[in-house]
């Protein structure tokens, strides 16, 4: 079980909200405004937040927009997870991973079946690394964005938890990006 470290100072990140949704916009968009006001009362700033169409190409666009601003730590996703035509929120942002976090899919579906059952199966959240920037898609509902803020993201995006958390870890997560000189290479 996780625990919260008292000792150590909390490090507030650079958080975007990106909903996707056909019918939306800012004034009525629940699942956006849950997230937005969650991550900020944990003391982390919402870098940008901003509603899509459920479009590949449009979904992508923001993402990868957020990916390369070094300003945004973390992006969350709402919407777009299910299985009708319309929801293409994995096609459009899992080609862009370049590490998948197939535990959070588990400890999602986890949460969510303890509260709604075996519905929990007509969501495919996900998530994934790319470029040094951690992405979270959840579904479309509040009480979804609830379970995935309050239930894993909420922990794994404070320094302070125990025994290990997303933050700890992120001045490496892009290690790879960086070549090490061969030996006897001049500067």
């Amino acid at each position: 079980m996780s625990s919260t470290d008292e000792t150590k100072t909390f490090i507030p990140l650079n958080i975007a909200v990106l909903t996707i949704s056909d019918t939306r916009s800012l004034a009525d968009d629940k699942s956006g405004t849950t997230l937005a006001d969650r991550l900020t009362a944990a003391g982390h700033k919402l870098a940008a937040r901003e509603i899509v169409t459920d479009d590949v190409e449009a979904i992508r666009a923001v993402i990868r927009r957020w990916i390369a601003d070094e300003g945004v730590d973390a992006v969350i996703t709402t919407g777009g997870t299910g299985f009708t035509g319309r929801d293409v929120t994995p096609e459009a942002v899992e080609p862009l991973f370049e590490k998948r976090m197939d535990g959070f899919s588990i400890a999602f579906h986890m949460l969510s079946h303890a509260k709604i059952g075996a519905s929990t199966i007509q969501s495919r959240a996900t998530a994934g690394v790319a470029g040094a920037t951690f992405i979270f898609c959840l579904p479309g509902s509040p009480g979804a964005c609830r379970d995935g803020w309050d239930g894993i993201l909420a922990a794994q995006l404070d320094y302070r938890t125990r025994p290990c958390n997303f933050v700890e870890i992120m001045p490496r997560l892009d290690e790879h990006l960086r070549r090490p000189k061969a030996k006897g290479a001049s500067a």
